[in-house]
């Protein structure tokens, strides 16, 4: 689910995005496609930057449902 479009399905690429205050935003892109959409829900404080890689393993694991 995403902020702008709603349901997103089919191939997409899932960016982290670290803000300057430390806080995390997850969005997806269609595969290719040139606008990117904000996962509802996706955005958070982080303890600490390193973290980053982390949040982006377990939210990739938490989207990706290939049998629905």
């Amino acid at each position: 689910m995403t902020d702008e479009v709603g349901v997103v399905t089919g191939d997409l690429t899932l960016r982290s995005e670290l803000d300057d205050a430390g806080a995390v935003t997850l969005r997806v892109q269609y595969k290719d496609a040139a606008e990117w959409y904000a996962v509802t829900g996706g955005k958070a404080k982080l303890a600490a930057p390193a973290d980053l890689d982390a949040v982006h393993g377990i939210a990739v694991a938490l989207l990706n449902r290939p049998e629905g």
